[in-house]
Parts: structure tokens; C-alpha cells; sequence
């Protein structure tokens, strides 16, 4: 994706950011902590799941780079990560580049290999 895209430590780092994107709640989590810090407990009410559940959650997201967390006396506080959701953008625009030539290029061999479609004459 980058220049040293075979770099597995890029790999990875992919791999983890769209599997942390992959679930549903996760990304309502990664929602809410972008708009501003929410300690774990008030988000673990939020959702009708119990509060290890959510910790999880926090945990992969955490994990993947997208939000951190920091203590404030017994509660967790999470905040989410602008500069890792723009990485993840970045990566699906570069995505899109690489499709985008290859559907141009496909386009491109079409035209030369099928010349336009004449139609019968009826005399």
C-alpha cells in the first residue's frame, strides 16, 4: 500500500485495522470515541452486551491503533485516533488507485482485441 507494501510489518498493521473496522460495534465504539473521550463504563452501557464484552472491543480497537486509552483514577478513558482512521483512508484510496489502473487497462486490451460490432446489411 505504501511504498514498502510488502513489508509484513505493513501487512499486519492492515490486517488489524480492517479487522478491528470489521465489526459493527466496533466502529459505533470508534464512532463515538472520535467525536470525544468516553470512559469505558459509560460506553459499556451503551450497548446490550455485558461490560468484559465491550472491553474487548476496546481492546481490538486499542490494539489496531484506532483509539487509546488512558486511566483518570479508576476509570479508563478512551479517545479515538484521527491520524489512524486517515491511515485507513489512505489505504483504501491507494486500493482504489491500484483497481482503478487495472479497470482502465482491462478497458484499454477490450477495445483493441474487439473491433466495434458491425451490423448486417439486409439487401
Amino acid at each position: 500500500m505504501t511504498e514498502n507494501a510488502g513489508d509484513p510489518s505493513d501487512e499486519d498493521r492492515a490486517d488489524a485495522l480492517f479487522h478491528a473496522l470489521s465489526d459493527r460495534t466496533r466502529r459505533d465504539i470508534l464512532r463515538r470515541v472520535l467525536a470525544g473521550e468516553h470512559s469505558v463504563s459509560v460506553l459499556a452501557a451503551k450497548y446490550d452486551m455485558s461490560f468484559a464484552a465491550v472491553q474487548k472491543h476496546v481492546a481490538v480497537l486499542e490494539k489496531a491503533g484506532l483509539l487509546t486509552k488512558r486511566r483518570h483514577g479508576r476509570e479508563q478513558l478512551a479517545s479515538g485516533d484521527v491520524a489512524a482512521v486517515r491511515s485507513v483512508a489512505s489505504m483504501l484510496t491507494e486500493l482504489e488507485q491500484v483497481w482503478r489502473g487495472r479497470i482502465a487497462r482491462i478497458d484499454d486490451l477490450l477495445s483493441l482485441e474487439s473491433p466495434s460490432p458491425t451490423i448486417p446489411s439486409e439487401e
